[in-house]
């Protein structure tokens, strides 16, 4: 009943102004609410809207599809602008200086807030309760009676401050009311030019409040805003609910018009009724055009707001930045809804709502910089040039399900399961249908791509196109091959060359065997030498000389030999030119060792034979010729002079 009250309130001072203060309040475009009568509230109709609102769509989901109060449901209903500036400007972490200077009224301090009773006793209203036995009528004219007593009745600074009140009171506690007792003070900074203030487009913002408010909990059960507009949307396109009656037909604003049934029953009971009239609603009877019959006639501001019919864009309250995603309703302005992308919270910029620009001095208008562009543009038109609206609806199931579903007989029924999986298989055969048609095109533009290729460069050339992008695609696949096969040749030829190292290491094992036996023949043979040194008489020497020659042919082949081996060590690269090298090497050193064993046998038996000549004849030996000079690395041991 506080709403109701609020109402009671403001009204009861605006019929105490004088005449001049009544029209400075019609020139703010305020002055269509107050023709508007007092409407019992319907808690239970609100409540049961609200649990129908997706805060991330801004809209509400119902079983038929997305619905969204618009900008011509503003100006129809209650008679507001919703054109002009965006309601933006400056929020403050606290009012105290501006509200004492604007209101002449005490805000505590580092506070938004000023007491209601406060604002209430600054107009008249020292005893706001109602009398027993008192009409609602005999109500109201007592209040304006006593408010009057307080209210400047002549133009001067007492009636601008009069006006500030009132004003504080009227948005505060009636347009844009909020939970709890006190008295927001954030439109203060724009009412301290009151002649500046009807050019805001104040039915935009209180737009936004309602999209706001219908975005808080579901348990939340008390109202608050102006209450009226959302009941007459739900009886303009829910007629079907049976929730209001149609007392005065014909007057404008359209809120005017309707009256708010009573309904004795618990509150409980209305609210499940109503979940399970709005689950079982007939689509037929959903109204989407309730003002197609409707004229312009006494509504003047109608002509200046229809350039913002029809288009989605930001609205504005100040630190309140929400988007009108009409585009989800095509229905609702004549045309077909097509499949849209359904918005999500993370791809708008919005406050969150326990922030309402407390904590610093912010400018709106520069911090909302883009969406206030948006604003002076008029948003963007909503199009469709789709025929039917079945696969907009297959993709709402499909987001949706049964969720769009409240009440206690259709949370247990499968019908939105069903109709959520017939919506996937649905979206899967079309997926699947997609792609076999994607690659028949792709098929079909390779045949022409091979058709093109067989009939000559020359011609795609002189056709003056440029490669298509399979084109593109099949010379990048040629170029892969390529590289794979240079790969594999690369990979082969590394694996034969490892074979060739592995037989290039054996060959070198066997070639330092044959340089160890060398080594072992030229120590003996250097042994046989210092022997003969001994032994031997002076006439043998020329025997010595020819030993001495062959011995040092053996060291060079020897050192020849472990150069080879050192030269093979170190370069795998050139294996196989050290491979031929080795095997040529290696039979010649196969041949030598073989006529070196010969010739040693030969060498023996010559040495028997002399030695047994020398026994005959009795010689003793000879002169010992000096021995040669040493030469390093010969292997020569005894001598000397």
């Amino acid at each position: 009943m506080r709403a109701r009250v609020s109402w009671t309130l403001v009204l009861a001072v605006f019929l105490a102004f004088p005449p001049f203060q009544r029209e400075r309040v019609e020139e703010m475009g305020f002055g269509e609410i107050f023709r508007i009568e007092r409407m019992r509230v319907d808690p239970a109709l609100t409540q049961a809207l609200r649990s129908r609102w997706d805060a991330e769509a801004s809209a509400f989901a119902f079983p038929w599809g997305h619905m969204i109060p618009c900008m011509e449901d503003v100006s129809r209903i209650t008679g507001l602008r919703v054109y002009g500036r965006a309601v933006s400007g400056y929020t403050y972490p606290c009012y105290h200086e501006l509200a004492e200077h604007l209101l002449d009224l005490p805000v505590e301090h580092r506070s938004s807030l000023v007491p209601r009773v406060a604002l209430q006793e600054s107009l008249g209203f020292y005893e706001a309760g109602k009398n027993a036995g008192e009409s609602e009528d005999e109500y109201l004219e007592r209040l304006a009676r006593v408010s009057q007593r307080e209210l400047a009745s002549e133009p001067g600074p007492q009636t601008d401050l009069d006006l500030r009140r009132f004003l504080v009171l009227f948005l505060g506690r009636l347009l844009f009311a909020t939970r709890g007792d006190a008295v927001h003070c954030r439109f203060l900074p724009l009412l301290e030019d009151l002649g500046e203030l009807g050019g805001y487009a104040w039915g935009a913002a209180f737009l936004a409040h309602h999209f706001d408010g219908l975005s808080a909990s579901e348990r939340q059960t008390s109202t608050s805003g102006f209450y009226p507009f959302l009941q007459v949307w739900a009886y303009l396109h829910l007629p079907a609910l049976g929730r209001g009656d149609l007392t005065r037909p014909g007057l404008v604003p359209i809120a005017r018009r309707w009256g708010s049934r009573r309904d004795t029953r618990h509150l409980a009971d209305q609210l499940e009724r109503l979940q399970e009239a709005i689950d079982s609603y007939p689509y037929l009877e959903v109204v989407w055009q309730p003002y197609l019959g409707e004229g312009d006639e006494g509504q003047p501001w109608l002509a200046h707001a229809r350039p913002y019919f029809g288009r989605s864009v930001w609205l504005h309250v100040l630190n309140l930045v929400l988007p009108l995603n009409l585009f989800l309703t095509q229905r609702s302005l004549g045309l077909r809804q097509s499949v849209v992308e359904f918005p999500v919270r993370d791809r708008f910029h919005r406050p969150g709502r326990s922030f309402r620009g407390l904590h610093d001095t912010t400018d709106w208008r520069e911090r909302a910089r883009e969406q206030i562009e948006n604003w002076e543009r008029k948003g963007k038109a909503v199009r469709s040039d789709v025929t039917t609206d079945d696969a907009y609806l297959q993709a709402y199931a499909l987001k949706y399900g049964g969720n769009v579903y409240k009440s206690a007989r259709h949370q247990v029924d499968v019908t939105g399961v069903i109709a959520s999986l017939r919506a996937l298989l649905h979206s899967a055969v079309l997926d699947r249908e997609a792609a076999q048609r994607q690659t028949a095109e792709l098929r079909s533009k390779l045949e022409r791509v091979r058709g093109a290729g067989a009939g000559g460069a020359s011609s795609s050339r002189s056709a003056g196109g440029s490669p298509s992008l399979l084109e593109a695609r099949l010379a990048g696949a040629v170029l892969r091959a390529k590289e794979a096969q240079r790969h594999l040749e690369e990979q082969g030829e590394r694996d034969r060359f490892r074979g060739e190292a592995q037989a290039t290491r054996s060959e070198r094992d066997q070639l330092r065997i044959w340089a160890e036996a060398v080594e072992a023949q030229i120590a003996e043979m250097t042994r046989e030498m210092a022997t003969l040194r001994v032994q031997r008489p002076p006439g043998d020497q020329e025997e010595v000389t020819r030993l001495r020659a062959e011995l040092l042919a053996q060291q060079t082949l020897a050192r020849s030999l472990q150069q080879i081996v050192t030269d093979i060590g170190r370069s795998r690269s050139r294996s196989r030119s050290g491979a031929s090298v080795s095997r040529a090497t290696g039979a010649s050193i196969g041949q030598y060792l073989a006529g070196s064993s010969s010739r040693r046998r030969n060498e023996e038996e010559e040495r028997r034979r002399q030695g047994e000549g020398s026994t005959h004849d009795g010689r003793g030996g000879g002169e010992m010729l000096p021995p040669p000079d040493r030469r390093e690395g010969s292997g020569e041991s005894g001598g000397g002079q």
